[in-house]
């Protein structure tokens, strides 16, 4: 468990600076508030202290509360936390007869940001990022944030931010009023300094965030923002709580007055703070953390090469979405199809993929344009010469995969790191026509590549780690959470979903009602259920999947016609825009009456009959 301090220095200008310093993110633990506190009122009580700045060691203002402090609380291995008396020192710090400036330069993240919405001014660097991530974590904003952002920069953009946990740079918080001005790294604290003793000398205003009212949108508007946010809210994850309190919370606020607004945010925060969704999210967010640990890996001392340029082979919709991927983090991406007809497809897609990012206001449609003009489309390897690694994302084809490793093999520099994106197919056989299985390696990603983080890294018995550690580094900048598996078949996460469906495929074939299967899995808790899934990643695949465990497990496999019979009459998912659902002129899937004449035609044959007891189970289930 990590120990802080909080360091004070008074100038000879009557300015006291007070820096966190916990590395390597400055966290706010135990050790690190109490000794906050007590510089604090130290220098509140000493006479030749004016003003006071509070800044970050290092570099970073702070990364909010110390999340190993947090699991341990849960835990019951120290004592609960006494959230009134952060409320206190969050208040002390807006209430005080000296002013505040926080000097916020890398992170201001969570109770890092709320502590610095207390102050008087906050004075940032460029490059400054500020978020409040809580509700990752199950819990809300609990050091007066639900109530400082929404007056500081108004309902509409401090909902964004909480609900959405979004991180912006200095120059958004600046414009929003968040930030009151911003300097480079070298002038920070001189800055901050002189904004502190303005604000004492009456030169500068003295702003206490929660008096603010010019922010805050009319009543009936600002009904109309929170009801907004609720229904986007239940969209969002239907089975979670705490983000429909964080609205309540913030309800509370606008409509009773900030004082009422705090007293609600620390009752709920200490409630949600030993939630069981609270210590499931804790335990999700060390848990992806541990994935970055392998052990023959990363503990060999390997740093990751800078991999530069990336190759992709087939731009279906597997291939487009890991391209859309890459060229979003600043990847230069060669896309190969084989015709022109299949890569102007891709490209398109690709294309599509970035205007949705633009209609919904994530980018400009200049940044769209520039992110674009890193893909360059071609027919050929010629383009091969210099890449850094080669993504494969065509159709689990042992012998196409095979061909093409071997064409990757004689275009390829021989550092390029060669990756397949195959489900099912055993990486040793695909590499058996090559003499550089050291250098292959799995990279499963998950359709819709571009917004699914997980990334599923297969190593065999031959991939050298610095292979592994590359394609760990990349997955990290292209924003997903790389797990590292061993070949096998299904390797992790189709080793687990392959029950699900075949439990799906068994109830169906008893008789079920389909779509109250996919109902009930998602009133689960399950994202979607396994029909939808199955539209989702394709029949082709779902089909290899099936077929790769009949041929490893098969006592373990059920076996059903339903897939096989659809693909016969060129029904392939989403893809195809015909599959277990509808989905032509339509965002969202509907269910599709043409499906039942597959399952009636697959029960006649399998001479089964629906079993009215086990239907009425699913229809209470769902």
């Amino acid at each position: 468990m990590s120990k802080g301090r909080t360091d004070m220095e008074v100038g000879a200008d009557g300015v006291a600076v007070i820096a966190v310093v916990n590395p390597p993110v400055n966290a706010l633990s135990v050790d690190v508030l109490y000794s906050l506190m007590g510089n604090y009122e130290e220098a509140i009580r000493r006479n030749d202290v004016r003003a006071i700045v509070l800044i970050g060691k290092g570099g970073i203002f702070c990364g909010g509360l110390d999340i190993n402090v947090l699991g341990a609380i849960q835990k019951n291995i120290l004592e609960k936390v006494k959230v009134d008396y952060i409320d206190a020192m969050t208040d002390a710090l807006e209430v005080a007869v000296k002013p505040l400036v926080a000097a916020i330069d890398g992170l201001a993240f969570g109770g890092g940001l709320e502590f610095s919405m207390a102050c008087q001014a906050r004075i940032s660097t460029p490059m400054a990022q500020l978020c409040l991530p809580e509700l990752q974590l199950g819990v809300i904003p609990g050091f007066g944030g639900t109530q400082r952002l929404p007056r500081l920069i108004g309902l509409t953009k401090a909902l964004e931010m909480i609900m959405l946990s979004k991180h912006i740079r200095a120059e958004e918080a600046h414009q929003l009023g968040l930030v009151d001005a911003i300097v480079s790294p070298e002038e920070l604290l001189r800055a901050a300094r002189h904004w502190a003793l303005d604000i004492c000398e009456s030169r500068r205003p003295w702003v206490r965030a929660l008096s603010k009212t010019d922010k805050i949108e009319p009543p009936e508007q600002a009904r109309e923002i929170l009801k907004f946010a609720r229904d986007q809210a239940q969209k969002r994850a239907p089975n979670l709580k705490h983000p429909l309190i964080c609205i309540d919370v913030i309800k509370e606020g606008i409509v009773s007055g900030p004082r009422a607004g705090l007293r609600k945010e620390g009752i709920a925060f200490q409630e949600l703070f030993f939630s069981d969704t609270c210590k499931s999210l804790v335990h999700v967010f060390f848990s992806q953390r541990a994935t970055l640990k392998i052990a023959g890996v990363t503990d060999l001392g390997l740093m990751p090469r800078n991999l530069t340029k990336v190759a992709i082979v087939g731009g279906g919709l597997m291939g487009s979405g890991i391209a859309t991927s890459l060229i979003l983090n600043h990847y230069p991406v060669v896309l190969k199809e084989e015709n022109e007809k299949f890569l102007n497809a891709g490209v398109d897609r690709i294309k599509a993929n970035l205007q949705s990012h633009v209609r919904k206001g994530k980018m400009t449609q200049e940044k769209c344009e520039k992110t674009l003009s890193l893909l360059t489309g071609v027919l050929d390897y010629e383009r091969f010469k210099d890449v850094d690694l080669v993504i494969e994302a065509v159709m689990d084809n042992v012998k196409l995969k095979q061909q093409i490793f071997a064409e990757l093999e004689r275009h390829c520099p021989p550092h390029c790191i060669l990756a397949t994106t195959t489900s099912t197919i055993d990486l040793r056989l695909i590499g058996q026509n090559t003499n550089c299985q050291d250098r292959i390696v799995g990279a499963h990603f998950f359709n819709p590549a571009h917004t699914v983080p997980l990334l599923e890294i297969v190593r065999t018995q031959h991939t050298l780690p610095q292979a592994v550690i590359d394609l760990l580094d990349v997955g990290k900048k292209i924003k997903k959470t790389p797990i590292v598996v061993r070949n096998c078949t299904g390797f992790a996460v189709n080793r687990m979903f392959f029950p699900y469906t075949q439990t799906a495929l068994f109830l169906l074939d008893r008789g079920m009602d389909l779509y109250k299967i996919d109902h009930a899995c998602t009133g689960f808790g399950m994202p979607v259920g396994p029909f939808r899934l199955a539209d989702h990643v394709g029949f082709g695949v779902a089909l290899g999947t099936g077929m790769q465990y009949l041929e490893d497990f098969p006592d373990r496999v059920y076996k059903s016609m339903l897939v096989p019979l659809m693909i016969e009459d060129k029904w392939t998912g989403k893809a195809s825009k015909r599959g277990f659902y509808m989905y032509e002129g339509r965002r969202k899937a509907i269910p599709d009456p043409d499906t039942m004449t597959y399952v009636d035609k697959l029960r006649s044959m399998a001479g089964s009959s629906t079993d009215p007891e086990v239907k009425l189970s699913v229809t209470d289930a769902s």
